[in-house]
């Protein structure tokens, strides 16, 4: 309850603070002894209170509900300064409750993959040792200077105790220090910082020999020999050369060498945490001789290592094999066989195979692996894709067009022979002979790298009866739009004409307007938006290129109603512009939007001039809410305006939207704490917190894009100009220039007020 209080009345909590935070410091510091005794250590048993409904209310809730309070404290920047007071107090505790329980010691050690996974840093377990590094990475973030100073106090009160507690022979004291070293590893960056400027007096370089380097010991335990091996990797920067070798030694005896699991799966972190610093420091020499050890060391344990250890042995080939680009040349041959293993042998797993396909890339990216990468997975893959699809897993062949894919996109141009005359003929083949609409999706994607990435390869080639790769593409591109497939297996296909109109255009020929009549009959039975943002963008990107063509087909094409197609066409995009997604697809619709406005305007088109579509929406009077039967005797009312009317409308809303998200993110550069203070009213809750807000689209929300995991990484997008365009910019700069147009005045009577705001924002005057 305090806490749903600071977060959403902190303004009027104040008056109260004085009175609430004893108790609760109170709460949490006697409630630590308990803790330790009864779950870090076990020697006493817990009196956990049970609910009404017969539920043990378990005493880490208790510490979850401390921690959470604390964590609205820290954000609210009023009260940060309650927190400045003891912030070296509060530190100390928040490292108690960091011990590893004996619960966790007896589960980790029965199960590596529990101990992969609890102790991952996007880890989605939940303990009090969590919450508690939760709660101090944000504390070193709302306060970082202060943060610093009071977490080194914490620890040498902590090291002070841990001495005292291994004198008296208590066998727990190790717990001490391996909470120190997670608390100084979780937060290296702060500590390295501030040390390098001289903000903060602590000698890093002897805190890593006295205490790290010394419980580098498997004889103490498991689990704080493997926390010193991390602790070392992360403080890199601050160790001696001799030091150095010590930690790289210790790492490849815990791979190799440990009959520990938990050593060698923090070996494994370890070397992940060293290439890193070697690499990013242009130091990756000191590797050089170790490398060996390291490969031989990864190889085996992954051999014999379940799903959440081998997806870190994985992660961490990743980044071996970028340090040394000769040393991975000539190992290529080990490395490709594991990741060939692991594809076949978890190809349903997405998390396995999308590591796979991260080793790949960077084999790839590389020149002297290439032809040996190559060799091992092509045939294998050929294989997976011409076999009958009764002869494979389920879904093996959609995750082997994947591969491929992936294999293309990180070649370098141009591509060798297997990819060319083995892979490119299977993968046309299983994608027009089969009915699975993954299949379909991944081929016509795979096949968008190939013309992509080579398009005078696929353009040159030939199979034994002639048929030209150009060809093929088409036939794929064609099937994927036939009205008898799933409107599913339309979803991408437009990227893939797209490029190809791009890429091989000028051999196109007659297989043009085969594709641009494919796309019109698939459009006219579209329902899904994804599927129908595909198609039209088709159109847009041609707009961009060959805008009197696109014009000149459409305009004698028909349509499904007997009108025109690109009345149709012109229909479809004009409705749905406004539910569009993705920032990259946005630019391209808008901007092509803007090209047709101008050529009609401009040129007094008679093919633009002559189309009219819905404007604005029109309300009933008594704007109430409606029956069923009431919506069906009255359905929705629009406004009918000239399409070019339309084209201006939309273009003033996506200037809104273009304002309105950059105004959003350099909001969320400022603390929202800051805005409650500016904002709040007495009796008001905080900010824009409404039911508008508590159900905006996730689109509203600063950092997230709807199209983030598709489209950030695309490199066909990431190539076009448009990529980069300031939208904002660009259509403020058309606006007004349009607006000096003797044509404007005609298209002001259509404007609503909100439209007219907006200009009026931008300083044209209606």
């Amino acid at each position: 309850a305090l806490t749903v209080l600071m977060k959403n009345v902190p303004k009027q909590m104040g008056q109260y603070l004085g009175d609430v935070l004893g108790p609760v410091w109170q709460t949490l510091t006697t409630s630590a002894d308990t803790y330790v005794n009864t779950t870090v250590n076990a020697r006493e048993d817990a009196d956990d209170p049970v609910d009404s409904d017969g539920e043990v209310l378990g005493f880490e809730n208790l510490v979850f509900s401390i921690f959470e309070f604390v964590h609205a404290l820290v954000e609210t920047t009023k009260h940060k300064q309650l927190i400045i007071q003891g912030i070296a107090d509060l530190t100390y505790y928040i490292l108690l409750y960091m011990q590893i329980t004996e619960d966790q010691i007896e589960n980790w050690s029965n199960n590596p993959d529990a101990f992969v996974e609890d102790e991952d840093e996007d880890s989605f377990a939940y303990s009090v040792r969590i919450s508690a590094q939760d709660l101090l990475l944000a504390l070193c973030q709302e306060l970082a200077e202060e943060c610093g100073q009071g977490l080194i106090v914490a620890v040498g009160r902590h090291l002070e105790r841990a001495a005292s507690q291994r004198t008296a022979g208590d066998p727990a004291w190790w717990k001490t220090h391996e909470a120190v070293m997670l608390a100084m590893g979780s937060v290296r960056d702060l500590i390295l910082d501030q040390v390098t400027k001289g903000q903060l007096q602590f000698d890093l370089t002897n805190f890593i020999q006295s205490i790290v380097l010394a419980d580098l010991d498997p004889n103490f335990s498991p689990f704080l020999a493997g926390r010193a091996l991390w602790c070392g990797s992360r403080f890199g920067q601050a160790v001696t050369p001799e030091m150095l070798d010590r930690f790289l030694q210790a790492t490849v005896s815990a791979l190799n060498h440990s009959p520990n699991p938990i050593i060698k799966v923090s070996g494994v972190r370890s070397v992940w945490g060293f290439c890193e610093y070697l690499k990013g420091s242009g130091t990756p020499g000191a590797l050089q001789p170790y490398l060996p050890s390291i490969l031989d060391g990864l190889v085996t344990l992954a051999t014999q290592a379940s799903s959440e250890v081998l997806s870190l042995i994985l992660e961490t080939c990743c980044i071996v094999v970028s340090v040394d680009s000769n040393f991975t040349a000539a190992n290529v041959g080990r490395i490709s066989t594991l990741c060939l293993a692991v594809f076949i042998k978890a190809n349903n797993d997405p998390v396995l195979v999308a590591l796979v396909q991260d080793v790949v890339r960077e084999l790839c990216q590389n020149p002297g692996c290439t032809t040996t990468l190559q060799t091992k997975f092509i045939p294998t893959l050929a294989s997976i894709l011409n076999a009958s699809t009764d002869k494979v897993p389920p879904g093996m062949q959609a995750v082997a067009l994947d591969m491929l894919e992936v294999m293309v996109r990180s070649s370098t141009p141009p591509l060798e022979e297997p990819l060319i005359n083995v892979a490119f003929p299977a993968v046309v083949q299983r994608t027009l002979n089969t009915d699975d609409n993954s299949t379909l999706q991944n081929g016509g994607e795979c096949l968008r790298a190939y013309v992509s990435v080579a398009p005078d390869q696929v353009i040159g080639y030939h199979d034994a009866e002639g048929r030209l790769g150009l060809q093929y593409v088409v036939q794929v591109a064609t099937q994927l739009l036939s009205p008898a497939t799933s409107e599913h297996t339309a979803t991408f296909v437009g990227r893939l004409i797209t490029v190809l109109i791009r890429r091989a255009g000028d051999h196109l020929g007659d297989n043009l307007d085969l594709l641009l009549r494919a796309v019109l009959s698939k459009l006219q039975g579209a329902e899904t938006l994804t599927v129908v943002q595909n198609l039209v963008l088709v159109y847009a990107q041609l707009v961009h290129s060959q805008l009197e063509g696109v014009l000149t087909f459409l305009a004698g094409v028909p349509g499904p109603s007997g009108q025109s197609a690109l009345h149709f066409v012109l229909t479809q995009w004009c409705s749905k512009q406004h539910l569009f997604f993705g920032a990259y697809e946005g630019k391209v619709s808008a901007v092509a939007l803007a090209k047709l406005l101008e050529h009609g305007v401009t040129s007094n088109d008679s093919r633009l001039q002559d189309i009219i579509v819905q404007g604005d929406q029109v309300f009933s009077p008594e704007c109430r809410v409606r029956t069923r039967s009431q919506r069906a005797s009255r359905p929705e009312q629009w406004t009918q305006v000239p399409v070019l009317v339309k084209i201006f409308k939309l273009l003033i809303n996506e200037l809104a939207n273009a304002i309105d998200s950059n105004m959003t993110k350099d909001d969320d550069e400022e603390s929202e704490d800051e805005c409650w203070e500016d904002d709040e009213e007495e009796g008001q809750t905080n900010g824009d917190t409404t039911l508008a807000s508590m159900f905006a689209p996730s689109s509203s929300y600063p950092g997230y894009d709807a199209d983030t995991v598709d489209e950030e990484d695309d490199p066909d997008a990431v190539s076009d100009p448009l990529y980069s365009l300031d939208l904002q910019q660009y259509l403020t700069t058309f606006i007004s220039t349009f607006a000096q147009h003797p044509a404007f005045p005609v298209f002001v009577p259509h404007l609503n007020p909100h439209e007219q705001e907006v200009l009026q924002g931008i300083g044209v005057q209606c």
